[in-house]
């Protein structure tokens, strides 16, 4: 069980990236709430089957590097989560973003209820 912020988005993250590595979609889709805001490089989308179906449009191959430079913990069941994720396409191409996470904690555990990915400052 992760005991710090920082624990608890790492984990959550490590299995995002685990998933999205892998191409599995499913397993992406999973450490997000069933009612989640996702707002990747396509106009958003609410839930999981919007998350399962982005990453499924993405090519096999595509691996992801992640940095958290902030942590919060606004309430006892939410962290959120902000730095950088660069994806890398298979013929190489990185495609560098912000990124920025908000997690509840529930039954089912620590899982992204927002999701939100952006240029970085120029």
């Amino acid at each position: 069980m992760p005991d710090t912020e920082g624990d608890i988005v790492r984990a959550v993250l490590d299995e995002w990236k685990a998933g999205i590595d892998a191409h599995d979609p499913a397993r992406v889709a999973a450490v997000f709430t069933e009612d989640a805001v996702f707002q990747g490089l396509r106009p958003y989308t609410v839930g999981r089957d919007g998350v399962f179906a982005y990453y499924d449009g993405q090519p096999p191959g595509l691996t992801v590097d992640y940095r958290i430079e902030e942590v919060r913990r606004p309430a006892e069941q939410v962290v959120l989560g902000y730095g950088r994720a660069d994806f890398t396409r298979p013929d190489g191409t990185v495609t560098a973003l912000m990124l920025g996470v908000v997690l509840t904690r529930g039954d089912g555990g620590w899982l992204v209820q927002q999701y939100q990915v952006s240029a970085p400052p120029r």
